[in-house]
């Protein structure tokens, strides 16, 4: 490696050096610099160093300006770019179709400006199988070579194979590679080469790829400890035990990123001649850059299909993993290497995780797949994350969708029927049991679990209760229907029964309506007239308040009092007649409503139903407000209030806690319609922070926008828009009507068009 620059520096060195009348060993005690490197510096074995190793060698000599000046131009001179294997540039053939990861790029982008300051960058790029580690890695080395004008490598850590290389003959590679003399490698020795790849390193302001990285143990040894160069480390491992590493995970590329990078493999004709069936291929090929490059080359290489033929073949799920094979390209495979390096404790539950119906599971669900233990199924679990099979979002699991297939394929080629049946109906079993306990926080008489209860997740309070049950939402309402489909009506109408009160707290989950059908009918095939009553109430809810659609819940109520008239069930009978006389005052039937209303009281009242008397008071005072009888309203809300109190601890904590919200933001809305705008503002708001600390956030939005309206007609902008902007923060878990409207608010404030609030006392 020595060159004409090099020796310059290197006679320079010695000049000055014997100038000191120093030995090479009291240069090196002097300076820091090794005894060894400075002799190769002066004998021109040795690229010139970096400016800190100058400045240090300027030290060590006690140099003047001018002589400190003249041995860093020296090396400066040294670092030119110069052909030759020391700016080496080792790439295998790029890929010229790249699309997306522009906040990756930008990232490294900047990580090597750093690298320019003299110490090494090194950056972990992990991912799971198909997401592009390679093309990224080469993409960006490629873009940032410019930057390296010492030489550029990418080498091939082949951490897949059964026996990849090791450390040492990864180092002799690299020094090989780099242009080192076999004579220097003899001299050194084996044991000496680790140190020899450090000064290398620390040499010269070079890029180095590690692609494919199997383990930390591979990996380590071939990381500078000086110099200005950086490192990409590619790897389908998360590497967690690397240290002083900057990590850039890699994931599918987003909807609009999948699209474009399509785009480029077929054509902007054939992507234009139908965008939907574009995204479609994207959306069934998980947005995963291997699966999108693999879908892109089949159409590139069969002009006559259209893009919604491949589309509708990629529809089938059982034929996907098939279809996404392009030549010797195969999704499938990509996978495999993965899948056959997890021990057999992981592989195992790597395969039944394909049971799990929602998008991702827990700890304690998995285990149920297993059998073992909940420490031990959570390290299984992270074994998996840790090889990219899996990812995870705080305490959540989850396959990416074509991850998912193949581990149903594996499933099914692995496992025996039996134990796949009996994992998922322990699973399914564990699920509806919990939900039925967790559920059970928010219905009178029940609470907290029983002494007795075992269970595996922790439902020690309500607000814990409910976060498992949105959680596993998914997963426990496909246990729900697959007990319905095996004719378990008992269990059906028992997990439906211990969600009712629940299900106000989850308003806008979008499955209410399904749950409480389904109820119906296994109702009805118990033979049972009291609970089929029951379930329509409930169903009568959720049509009217879930979807709006107040004349089919009419409809329902009235079957449900038919149904508990047959019962004589009375409360049942009173329920009914509540549902009937809320869904009449919606629709502005009135006259209609009021002998329900009172049906309702009467009923209540002479079972001593305290829970009902509440609901129905409550209901009467709102259908007071929606028949503009507003003041009204306020007192019967008063009055209302004032039974709250009066009952006391006899109310469930959970219902007196929503009565006494509703009752707030209702009487919010009767002073709304009235005009009283800063009484209307002041309980409304109570209710909106109210709806918040209970973690109800669908009705927090319905309070919000009501809450920013009356401001508004106060002249108080800023609060409104304050109110206005905390809608639109809840996100998905919002209204999505109420969502919209505070969009649409905010977007008038901020053209100086004020909508007024609406009068009247709907929520």
């Amino acid at each position: 490696m020595a060159d004409v620059d090099a020796e310059e520096f290197g006679a320079l060195l010695r000049r000055a050096r014997l100038r000191a009348s120093l030995t090479i060993e009291e240069l090196a005690e002097a300076s820091g610099v090794s005894v060894r490197g400075i002799g190769d510096l002066e004998r021109g074995r040795r690229a010139t160093p970096q400016r800190g190793t100058v400045a240090a060698l300027a030290d060590g000599l006690e140099l003047d300006e001018a002589g400190r000046e003249r041995l860093l131009t020296a090396a400066r001179t040294g670092r030119k770019p110069r052909q030759g294997t020391v700016g080496v540039r080792a790439f295998p053939r790029g890929i010229h179709d790249f699309a997306g990861r522009e906040t990756e790029l930008a990232r490294l982008t900047a990580l090597a400006a750093q690298a320019a300051s003299g110490q090494p960058v090194v950056v972990a790029l992990p991912g799971p199988p198909g997401t592009g580690k390679t093309t990224l890695a080469l993409h960006a080395a490629r873009m940032l070579a410019d930057r390296f004008p010492d030489g550029q490598l990418m080498v091939d850590l082949r951490g897949m194979d059964d026996t990849p290389p090791g450390p040492a003959e990864l180092i002799l590679r690299v020094l090989k590679a780099l242009g080192v003399a076999d004579r220097e490698l003899a001299k050194a020795g084996p044991q000496g080469h680790p140190e020899l790849y450090r000064q290398v390193m620390a040499e010269r302001c070079r890029l180095l790829v590690l692609d494919n990285a199997r383990d930390e143990a591979q990996v380590r040894p071939l990381l500078p400890s000086a110099g200005a160069g950086m490192v990409m480390i590619t790897s389908r491992r998360l590497l967690s035990g690397l240290e002083s590493v900057h990590r850039l995970p890699l994931g599918e590329l987003s909807p609009e990123e999948a699209a474009t990078f399509l785009t480029t493999l077929v054509g902007q004709e054939r992507a234009d001649a139908d965008p939907t069936a574009l995204a479609e291929v994207a959306q069934r090929c998980a947005h995963l850059p291997l699966a999108l490059r693999v879908a892109g080359n089949w159409l590139a290489t069969r002009t006559g299909w259209t893009v919604r033929r491949l589309a509708g073949r990629l529809a089938l799920e059982e034929r996907r993993l098939d279809t996404l094979t392009a030549g010797d390209l195969r999704v499938s495979a990509a996978f495999e290497l993965s899948y056959r390096q997890l021990t057999p404790k992981a592989a195992r539950l790597f395969r039944l995780l394909a049971l799990v119906d929602g998008p991702d599971t827990g700890v304690a669900g998995a285990a149920r797949l297993t059998g073992q233990a909940l420490l031990d199924t959570e390290d299984t679990l992270e074994e998996l994350v840790e090889t990219g099979l899996l990812g995870t979002d705080q305490d959540r699991y989850r396959f990416h969708d074509l991850l998912r297939l193949y581990a149903r394929s594996r499933l099914h080629a692995e496992e025996p029927h039996e134990n796949i049946e009996a994992a998922r109906s322990s699973l399914h079993r564990w699920l509806l049991d919990t939900a039925v306990v967790a559920g059970r926080w928010y219905e009178p008489d029940h609470g907290a679990p029983p002494p007795t209860w075992q269970g595996t997740v922790d439902l020690s309070t309500a607000e814990r209760a409910r976060q498992w049950l949105q959680a596993e939402g998914d997963n426990w309402l496909a246990a729900f229907r697959a007990a319905a489909t095996a004719g378990d009506h008992a269990t059906v109408v028992e997990v439906a029964e211990a969600l009712h009160w629940f299900s106000d707290q989850w308003i806008f989950w979008g499955h209410w309506p399904d749950v409480f059908r389904t109820a119906v009918h296994c109702a009805r095939a118990l033979g049972d007239p009291s609970a089929e009553a029951t379930q329509l109430n409930y169903h009568a809810w959720a049509l009217m308040i879930c979807e709006g659609r107040h004349r089919e819940s009419v409809e329902c109520s009235a079957q449900a009092l038919a149904a508990a008239r047959r019962a004589g069930d009375l409360s049942q009978q009173a329920w009914a007649h509540y549902y009937s006389a809320w869904a009449l005052g919606l629709l502005g039937d009135h006259a209609a409503a009021a002998p329900h209303n009172r049906e309702t009281v009467r009923l209540f009242e002479a079972v001593g139903d305290l829970h009902g008397t509440l609901q129905a008071r409550s209901n009467t005072a709102q259908n007071l407000s929606l028949g503009g009888r507003h003041e009204e309203s306020i007192t019967e809300i008063l009055r209302t209030l004032a039974f709250l109190d009066e009952a006391g601890d006899r109310i469930e904590p959970h219902i007196a806690a929503f009565t006494r919200t509703t009752l707030q933001m209702n009487i919010g809305l009767a002073h709304t319609a009235l005009g009283n705008w800063s009484e209307a503002a002041e309980h409304l708001r109570t209710a909106a922070d109210l709806w918040r600390d209970s973690g109800n956030h669908g009705v927090e939005s319905r309070a919000l926008i009501r809450l920013g309206d009356a401001l508004l007609a106060a002249g108080r902008r800023d609060e409104a828009r304050d109110a206005f902007t905390r809608a639109v923060c809840l996100g998905e878990a919002a209204d999505p009507s109420r969502l919209t409207e505070a969009r649409e608010r905010l977007a008038g404030l901020d053209t100086h068009r004020a909508p007024l609030p609406v009068p009247g006392a709907a929520g």
